[in-house]
């Protein structure tokens, strides 16, 4: 009876609840929610700019936030205003409480580099001219996804917006030329430093890379300065023991000798400005050998193959510096290391310890390098020497061949380097002693301007989309700028598509290495896979500075340089490759 009676008061008290809520609803207290104003829940924000973060909250009446990184808070609101100078990724957590609940959201914040657009005037930094010269720069600015405005200034005044300028000054003094690129990111200037003087006050410059030569009995050799100054009215007299042998407007002199000796040379170059005259002194010494008498014969030991890398100066080229398939490691900092780098790839070996070597880049025009062997090669009066490149049809980047005889026995390439002609040597296309200058670059990835002796300049593009070393100027070279010189062939590169996508680099006939010619890769075979193979050279080929045969009996030494300034669109700079060198006697 009483459990019947408490059934039914509870049956009329919840009757009663029920009846009190039919037109209203029932609110339930949730927990917050965190609603990212990204997606990804990844912000990105450039390096000391700030970035506001601002989540979108549900439930969060009376909310507390905490905003942690590392374990340590950093923003107690519900929005972050965040700042790092450092570039790279920061993780934070975001934590809202209630008295219902919590809830936690990661982010990531990624600081990245300011596109600062870097600028780099070519020429060297310091420039002395007379009054009405005409000099024209050019400034290089490193791409960003930004625009960027460039200006000049000399003396601070705005001269220009273009990316050329002409600076010309009619009165003496002191000039500071500076090119300034700017976008939204920053600036960045560069500039050269210009003294404009009168033309009687140009200074009188009759400089030379050395004063001691070697030669052989009967040979010309060339002594000539490195820089001159080309003013009319100046005098150059040479002499021999004390007796004048030469005496006119030349500035260089040619020395030959019938007898093995000594020779003291003592030139003059003298000059009259504004009534005073000027004299410039130089002292040489020549010494002569006879011919053969530091012949190496081959033993029963020698090798074919060269034995040693004695000089490695590319000129800036893509695969310089370049650690995924150029091989380099980073340090590859003095010319010793770059030297051993060479030696390491051209000497590699298989896993069955069979030769398998690997190309070593030359850069652009003029890059070299010299080596040598365990003996004297011989002239056979056919072919003697083997250079292996890389070419094939569609793909020759020629390297100018020199040879030269270690003439005073010491062991060493310092005496004189004789080309090898080759099917272009006295075309109207070809230009000997052509030289270029490179300029270290202002910023990382930047491309390095050059100019040469004609008064052309240009650059050595960065493609940043095949490698992303920060400079192609060689590590290993420590001044501002450095000079290469050599034979230059006319370009036979060309564009076939129309469109910038498909280059040719056409072959020369024949006497350069890395060149896919029909002649003295003394095979048919069309190398389409682009492994090792040889050009073969003849040292009866040998010319002078004169571009006149020299007959040399023998050679130890072997130079290959870059001989074309030119580049093919996304291919980049004509840049010869080598794999190795042997004496062809030995193999025939």
């Amino acid at each position: 009876m009483q459990r019947v009676s408490f059934f039914l008061i509870l049956c009329a008290v919840t009757a009663l609840f029920l009846s009190c809520n039919i037109d209203e609803k029932i609110v339930m207290a949730l927990p917050p929610n965190i609603i990212l104003d990204s997606e990804t829940g990844i912000y990105t924000v450039k390096q000391g700019r700030e970035i506001t973060i601002s989540p979108s909250y549900e439930s969060a009446d009376g909310a507390t936030y905490r905003w942690t990184m590392k374990g340590e808070i950093i923003g107690t609101s519900p929005s972050l205003v965040f700042m790092r100078e450092e570039i790279g990724e920061y993780f934070i957590a975001l934590s809202v409480f209630t008295d219902e609940g919590v809830d936690e959201e990661e982010i990531r914040v990624d600081v990245v580099e300011l596109e600062i657009p870097t600028t780099s005037i070519v020429g060297n930094k310091h420039q002395t001219v007379a009054v009405g010269t005409k000099l024209n720069f050019v400034a290089s600015v490193r791409e960003t996804s930004l625009a960027t405005t460039l200006v000049w200034n000399v003396n601070g005044k705005t001269v220009s917006e273009q990316s050329t300028y002409c600076f010309v000054a009619d009165n003496v003094g002191q000039y500071t030329v500076t090119a300034t690129a700017s976008n939204e990111d920053g600036a960045h200037s560069d500039s050269i430093c210009i003294e404009v003087v009168n033309a009687n006050d140009m200074p009188f410059i009759w400089e030379f890379g050395r004063n001691a030569y070697h030669t052989v009995v009967g040979r010309k050799l060339l002594i000539t300065p490195t820089t001159y100054s080309k003013d009319e009215g100046i005098t150059y007299t040479w002499q021999i023991a004390g007796e004048c042998v030469a005496k006119g407007s030349e500035s260089h002199f040619v020395f030959t000798a019938a007898s093995a000796g000594e020779y003291n040379i003592t030139a003059t170059a003298t000059t009259e400005k504004d009534g005073e005259l000027i004299t410039l002194s130089r002292d040489f010494v020549v010494t002569v050998y006879n011919a053969g008498v530091f012949y190496r014969a081959r033993g029963v030991a020698s090798k074919a193959d060269w034995n040693k890398v004695y000089e490695y100066i590319p000129a800036p080229g893509q695969f310089i510096n370049e650690t995924k398939t150029g091989g380099f490691d980073g340090t590859q900092t003095t010319p010793e290391t770059a030297i051993a780098y060479a030696e390491a790839r051209m000497s590699e070996i298989d896993s069955n310890g069979n030769p398998n070597p690997i190309w070593v880049s030359l850069g652009g025009f003029g890059g070299y390098i010299v080596v040598g062997f365990d003996h004297s090669i011989d002239n056979s009066g056919d072919y003697d020497i083997g250079i292996l490149g890389n070419s094939f049809s569609g793909s020759s980047e020629p390297g100018i061949v020199w040879v030269m005889q270690d003439e005073n026995g010491n062991g060493n390439p310092d005496d004189t380097w004789y080309e090898l002609a080759g099917s272009e040597t006295g075309k109207a296309g070809t230009i000997q002693n052509y030289a270029v200058t490179y300029y270290r670059p202002n910023g990382a990835g930047m491309p390095v301007q050059w100019t040469d002796n004609m008064g052309n300049s240009g650059e050595i593009d960065y493609l940043k989309q095949f490698h992303r070393q920060e400079y192609y100027y060689p590590l290993w070279i420590e001044s501002e700028s450095y000079t290469l010189t050599g034979t230059c062939l006319q370009a036979r590169n060309y564009d076939v598509s129309g469109n910038g996508t498909y280059w040719v680099n056409g072959e020369y006939d024949w006497g350069y290495a890395d060149n896919f010619s029909p002649t003295d890769r003394l095979t048919d075979k069309d190398n389409s896979a682009a492994e090792a193979n040889a050009n073969h050279f003849k040292i009866s080929n040998a010319i002078d500075f004169e571009g006149r045969p020299v007959h040399l009996g023998f050679i130890d030494f072997v130079k290959v340089q870059v001989g074309v300034n030119a580049k093919s669109g996304w291919l980049g700079e004509i840049s010869t490759e080598v794999f190795g060198f042997y004496d062809y006697n030995m193999k025939k």
